[in-house]
């Protein structure tokens, strides 16, 4: 269970999170939603740690990561996979080598060397899996850079799934590529998250798929929690409310 209690995040004077309260139970599956500058990537980042809070408190499976030492809060890190944007692949690395990265945390320097250069065989083996998984076997050998924009998410997410974490923080997983694509990435990411018994916190611009594939969502605007609900119960009113949008203008993709 993660839970955020009275969590202030400034940057100065600027207030990125402000009076949040969220609770969030093991294997959901969320979309954050709110216009850019809303507050859904400095949350996310609050929950990978990312970003340390000013005020209030952060419990994840009764630990607070803030109490942490440096050599805790790095195990700790393992346990949380999270997507970035830009994804954090190293592209002139093998797709297997990537992929071979999640468990970076959770093993010292020369081990992970020596998986990169020399991966043992039940190693291959179980990164082939994964990436059957999501869709992209015949490429475990490929650089990571000749791959396709929703070929490198597919990547990501198989590096997560490797890395053993109980969730995923996805920030906009499906901001570059076109919407065909986006569709079968957040089809894949939520089933997979699903069949692996992970919580899921995904970031999304866009309404129609945050509806489509998450049964509940988090509002967020100028650093606050506005709405917390499922997906049917977010009105009109709420979308104007959210948006700040007139009644003649309803359009669910925010850019």
């Amino acid at each position: 269970m993660i839970k955020i209690v009275d969590a202030y995040l400034n940057f100065g004077s600027t207030h990125a999170l402000a009076n949040v309260n969220l609770t969030i139970d093991a294997g959901e599956q969320i979309a954050l939603i709110g216009p850019s500058g809303s507050g859904k990537s400095s949350l996310l980042k609050v929950l990978a740690t990312e970003h340390s809070l000013n005020q209030g408190e952060y419990v994840y499976d009764d630990t607070t990561p803030a109490n942490l030492p440096a050599r805790k809060l790095q195990q700790f890190r393992s346990n949380i996979a999270y997507i970035p944007q830009d994804l954090a692949l190293i592209p002139n690395l093998k797709v297997s080598q990537n992929v071979l990265l999640g468990k970076i945390g959770k093993s010292h320097l020369p081990a992970t060397l020596k998986d990169l250069i020399f991966p043992a065989a039940h190693k291959i083996k179980s990164v082939h899996s994964i990436l059957d998984e999501v869709g992209i076997k015949e490429k475990i050998f490929h650089r990571t850079d000749s791959l396709s924009g929703g070929q490198q998410q597919r990547v990501a997410i198989a590096r997560a799934l490797y890395q053993q974490a109980s969730s995923i923080l996805a920030d906009e997983p499906v901001s570059a590529v076109d919407p065909s694509r986006a569709h079968s990435l957040l089809s894949c990411l939520t089933t997979l998250s699903k069949k692996h018994k992970l919580t899921l916190i995904s970031s999304l611009h866009n309404l129609d798929y945050a509806r489509e594939f998450f049964p509940r969502l988090i509002g967020m605007r100028a650093g606050r929690i506005v709405f917390d609900g499922s997906p049917e119960d977010f009105s009109d009113d709420e979308f104007r409310k959210l948006y700040k949008l007139s009644s003649s203008h309803t359009s669910d993709t925010i850019e």
